[in-house]
């Protein structure tokens, strides 16, 4: 299950590798074409699914949320079950 986070944090981080550069267009005076107001979009999109791990590396004391995290991500990978009445 590692490898399998690891490997789902590398694939989003790896969609949102031009952000920065196209963030400094806006900052140096240039706009944004429609491409890269798409392109904007899609990373963005790519980065907030991984808020669950970012937040407890960025937050003071986040480390402490830690076992939270591992819970939820437990919790996610066992399924809802079957929820329909019969």
């Amino acid at each position: 299950m590692q490898e399998t986070q690891r490997l789902y944090i590398h694939n989003e981080l790896s969609h949102a590798r031009g952000l920065l550069p196209i963030l400094m267009k806006r900052r140096n005076g240039e706009q944004w074409s429609k491409e890269e107001r798409e392109l904007l979009l899609r990373d963005l999109r790519a980065l907030s699914n991984l808020s669950p791990y970012l937040v407890p590396i960025l937050m003071p004391g986040g480390i402490l949320m830690l076992p939270l995290l591992a819970w939820w991500i437990d919790r996610r990978r066992k399924g809802r079950g079957n929820t329909t009445d019969e």
